[in-house]
């Protein structure tokens, strides 16, 4: 592609040396990943804002000691403002909506050294295993440009996995940076509630579900965003406790024997496909290899319940964040340009009661309890990230019988449909089974329990396409978490691992 020929070899701590020891400029760096997002994007989508004139000038002014100085770097366009660009959440609704402040992560990041290029896809509000919102259209996978890359961060893992940047922002609510890790070969941590910063609009974090790090392509480079930006801030509901030496450093630590339950239990009637098994099976013979001890075992809840109870304090909080929007667009314009699906689960959760969702915040404290009875024995849990590898663009849609449905229950007809109460907890089971049933909840656990969990890529399916395995681990043990990825990286690297033919 001309220019910097090697970047593509390096992770963002790699690029921060090479520049911080003067082998190359910052400003070339910039340039080399431009070139890559203009000759690559077009095929993917993963960018939907470049901001280039503002990544050349940032370059060129750069913090003295940032540990990640000229690294270039993408922002997912959800809860991580810039100011002065537009944060749309892939809602058409907010398409000219403006920040005029920067989120206090993306305060870090840019405290940090790293070099914002742009802004990148993310399905409507971000409530989507795939990446395919109206208003910016179908995010593709670079392994395969007829699969999804996963979502909700999957612009961020689509534009790394292409080598664009070496690392990107994301959220994750129900395994929104997990996901598209392992949909698209990449590391991907979900750090534990409270570690890293969420604000300054906390109504989005939504009761501890939602959590924001980092997409990337090698172990060193999330930990050391989390050296980066980890800690308390202000205002915030939650707190993690401070860890006791860098994150960067327990990378290349030895973790020791560890004992690792493994679960690959079916959900929803349905199998966990055998390429997701055998990615698990596959992992738990390395394991043993490397002197750890694995035992298969059986988690004292079902995903099913795991999906509900998630599912109803979402819905309390959507429906509270639409209110919000209502108030300051108005209804019709909200009506008519939020997604149909989306706007059909607003009116749904307007019909809940607080009953309902205090109910399944309870069960919430009753799952916490189960996970760390099981982490009493177990130092992890493994399990498959998805319950299937990559699927097909534009095949999680609803069907065309689901949106006459959706659009009598939007209608002012429909108020005779959520006004009864079995008939709303029908169409909450009938979207849960539409939502979860393709990839199961197996990443909804870590975001209602607050533990940290990460997807790490060790296995590809027999077409090529990427397909993850999930470790789970103790709140606020991100080092066991990092020390097991970290050996496991060294065993079974899989950065030279890159997608052909883009």
């Amino acid at each position: 592609m001309g220019g910097f020929a090697e970047y593509e070899q390096y992770d963002g701590v790699g690029l921060a040396t090479l520049i911080r020891n003067g082998e190359i400029k910052a400003v070339d760096v910039c340039e080399e990943a431009i070139r890559r997002a203009e000759a690559l994007n077009p095929n993917i989508n993963a960018i939907i804002t470049p901001l280039y004139e503002y990544a050349r000038k940032a370059s060129e002014a750069l913090p003295v000691n940032g540990s990640f100085s000229g690294v270039p770097f993408l922002l997912k366009d959800a809860h991580h403002a810039l100011k002065g660009a537009t944060l749309s959440y892939g809602s058409a609704l907010l398409k000219q909506n403006v920040a005029d402040i920067d989120a206090e992560i993306v305060r870090r990041f840019k405290h940090c050294g790293l070099v914002i290029l742009g802004k990148t896809n993310t399905p409507e509000f971000k409530f989507a295993y795939v990446t395919e919102p109206k208003a910016f259209g179908i995010t593709r996978n670079p392994w395969n440009l007829k699969f999804t890359p996963g979502g909700s961060s999957g612009g961020s893992a689509a534009a790394v996995a292409a080598r664009i940047v070496p690392l990107a922002s994301g959220t994750d609510e129900g395994g929104s940076i997990r996901v598209p890790a392992s949909c698209c070969g990449l590391f991907g941590l979900k750090p534990s509630r409270g570690l890293n910063p969420v604000g300054p609009d906390f109504d989005l974090e939504w009761d501890g579900m939602s959590t924001s790090h980092v997409i990337t392509r090698s172990v060193r480079d999330s930990a050391a965003i989390l050296d980066a930006v980890s800690g308390y801030e202000a205002g915030a509901p939650f707190w993690s406790p401070p860890h006791h030496k860098p994150f960067i450093e327990e990378v290349n630590l030895d973790p020791g024997p560890l004992s690792i339950g493994f679960h690959t239990r079916s959900a929803f009637g349905r199998e966990v496909h055998s390429e997701c098994k055998d990615a698990v099976i596959q992992t738990c013979t390395l394991l043993n290899e490397l002197g750890h001890q694995v035992e298969e075992i059986i988690p004292d809840y079902k995903e099913e319940e795991i999906a509900l109870d998630f599912f109803l304090v979402f819905l309390g909080n959507f429906t509270a964040h639409i209110e919000k929007l209502i108030s300051v667009y108005g209804r019709h314009a909200v009506k008519h340009k939020v997604e149909l699906q989306n706007y059909t689960l607003y009116k749904i959760g307007s019909n809940l009661k607080a009953v309902d969702f205090i109910n399944a915040k309870r069960k919430w404290r009753v799952y916490g309890y189960i996970m760390g009875q099981i982490l009493q024995k177990y130092d992890l849990i493994l399990t498959p990230t998805l319950g299937e590898p990559p699927i097909p663009v534009a095949s999680a849609g609803p069907s065309k019988s689901d949106q006459r449905l959706m659009k009598l229950v939007s209608s002012g007809a429909g108020k005779l449909i959520t006004a009864n109460k079995k008939m709303i907890l029908s169409s909450i089971e009938e979207n849960i089974q539409k939502t979860f049933k393709l990839q199961m909840p197996f990443t909804l656990i870590a975001n209602i329990t607050g533990q940290p969990a990460m997807s790490v890529p060790l296995y590809w399916t027999e077409n090529g396409l990427p397909c993850g395995v999930q470790f789970l681990g103790r709140i606020g043990d991100e080092a066991t978490l990092l020390r097991m990825a970290g050996q496991l990286e060294k065993v079974k690297p899989w950065s030279d691992k890159k997608p052909q033919g883009l």
